[in-house]
């Protein structure tokens, strides 16, 4: 169901079977102790501040890679008992002892299922192998230029043929423009590769600025177009949000082809399907208000339009703490907190430093979904997030399989949280790992396609979006009471998997045949 449809229905009939869970159920994070990490430099570093989540070390636990900004990233191993208290340990391999990084994604590069690390720096980007045991090298030989640039964004698909993914870089301002930073926005990249390496980088003009990227296939259309939000703050007239079409030669979707023009603060992206048509609908986090966008009633083209202020989803100001003036959003996850069967959103908020028309004191959001399609309620303050540090970037994941999605959110100037989820009661779940033999082990580009009762979730399987920072931890479904589901995956290049019947409250690798 369509935003434009939605307007046309009372709010209050748009529901849906809760699977059993009549009462919404309040979420509980309770603060972990960690070794003390702390995002932070000069104006360079006033965005980034990402976090990577994934499994370095074989044991399926995710390990935690978090930017430092001018202090050294850290690697942090996950010693938790699976079902037990969460327990990281700094750990960080030579290797990883960098600075000026902005943020970080996993990726498996080289098709050998050992998950590598894309590092965005505020000068060279790294490639970084994973050896195992959370050791990495840089790649050699395979013809990537990590540039000299101010890197804030990124994602990766595989195009059809090749073994390597197609990198998309997202540079900020150009440092070196003597008339910046205002519209002084740097060019972005689009690195694809030619027999098994790269060559060099098609060039992404114009650039507004780019804070996240996000290749998805939005229409399910059987090819992933490169969406892109952009800070209105430098590019200050004329730009926008861009969608990319990632033909032969890349270009930019226009109006006659259904593409709205949208301007904002744009500082991250996430994607979800929310309300079980199979398409995912996006949402942006700004300066602001946040944006929740879905394509048009009956549309196949990517006119996307957003979706009432009554849904709750624009988290424009702060909830607590007295302070009214604007939020300031960067990261956004969704996920499923109580395992309800309802598409839950957490948003990471901080002032940019100290800008005087945004809101000092701004709580992150935990916006917990309602059998109202597409409609939120903030339930930040019960669940226990509410904290006041400027945050950036964030997981939503979960971190000791247990079924529950916990917290990581990396703070500018502050301490980085660890937060477990200690949810009571919680809903059945399915944690869903695709994999195939051969090129992109990790099936980036599947959709799993989860139904019980008379509900269904597909979820997108992507690398990008958020703000600096990814997981690689499989697709978490929240589904109520359902003790069985179906699930099928439909592979990255179209092929249609048989459905399954499962047991719920598992973990549960899906292998191409």
């Amino acid at each position: 169901m369509r935003p434009s449809q939605l307007l046309l229905v009372p709010l209050a009939s748009l529901t849906v079977c809760s699977l059993g869970l009549a009462d919404v159920v309040t979420p509980r994070f309770e603060l972990r102790p960690s070794a003390e990490h702390v995002y932070t430099g000069g104006w360079e570093h006033f965005v980034g501040g990402g976090v990577a989540a994934f499994d370095c070390n074989g044991d399926s636990l995710p390990e935690l890679f978090a930017a430092g900004g001018s202090n050294s990233a850290q690697l942090f191993v996950n010693e938790s008992e699976p079902g037990g208290l969460l327990s990281f340990r700094s750990a960080t391999p030579d290797s990883l002892k960098i600075t000026s990084v902005i943020g970080a994604y996993p990726l498996d590069i080289d098709n050998d299922a050992i998950l590598d690390l894309v590092v965005l720096r505020v000068g060279e980007n790294l490639l970084l192998r994973g050896q195992g045991d959370c050791q990495f090298e840089p790649f050699v030989d395979i013809g990537f230029n990590g540039g000299d640039r101010w890197t804030t964004a990124f994602s990766a698909t595989w195009e059809t043929g090749q073994n390597l993914p197609t990198l998309a870089i997202g540079n900020y301002v150009d440092r070196d423009d003597p008339d910046g930073p205002f519209e002084a926005c740097d060019s972005n990249e689009l690195w694809r590769p030619a027999d098994n390496r790269y060559t060099d980088s098609t060039i992404l003009d114009p650039g507004f600025c780019a804070l996240s990227m996000l290749f998805s296939d939005w229409g399910r259309q059987g090819r992933a177009d490169l969406r892109v939000s952009n800070d209105r703050h430098y590019f200050v007239r004329d730009g926008e949000e861009q969608l990319w079409a990632t033909e032969a030669v890349p270009r930019l979707f226009t109006e006659e082809e259904g593409w709205n023009s949208h301007q904002l603060w744009g500082m991250g992206i996430a994607s979800r399907d929310l309300d079980g048509d199979g398409l995912s609908e996006v949402y942006l986090t700004s300066m602001g208000d946040q944006r929740l966008q879905a394509l048009a009633a009956e549309e196949t083209t990517p006119s996307f339009v957003d979706a009432p202020f009554e849904f709750g989803a624009t988290a424009h100001r702060p909830y607590t703490g007295g302070d009214g003036r604007p939020s300031t959003g960067w990261h956004a996850a969704f996920g499923d907190v109580q395992n309800d069967g309802f598409v839950d959103l957490f948003v990471a908020k901080g002032n940019v430093e100290q800008m005087p028309g945004s809101a000092m004191d701004d709580p992150n959001n935990l916006l917990l979904g309602t059998p109202q399609i597409m409609s939120f309620q903030e339930a930040g303050l019960e669940a226990g997030i509410a904290t006041m540090d400027k945050s950036r970037g964030a997981v939503l994941t979960d971190l000791n399989l247990d079924g529950l999605e916990d917290l990581v959110v990396v703070n500018r100037g502050a301490a980085m949280e660890i937060y477990q989820n200690r949810t009571e009661p919680a809903g059945r779940w399915l944690q869903i790992v695709p994999g195939q033999a051969d090129s992109n082990r990790f099936a980036i580009g599947a959709h799993v396609e989860v139904r019980a009762g008379e509900r269904a979730w597909t979820q997108e399987l992507t690398v990008g979006g958020g703000h600096a920072g990814g997981v690689s931890n499989g697709l978490h479904f929240g589904l109520g009471d359902a003790v069985t589901a179906e699930v099928r995956v439909v592979w990255p290049d179209g092929v249609v998997g048989d459905w399954q019947s499962v047991a719920t409250n598992q973990r549960l690798h899906i292998n191409r045949r």
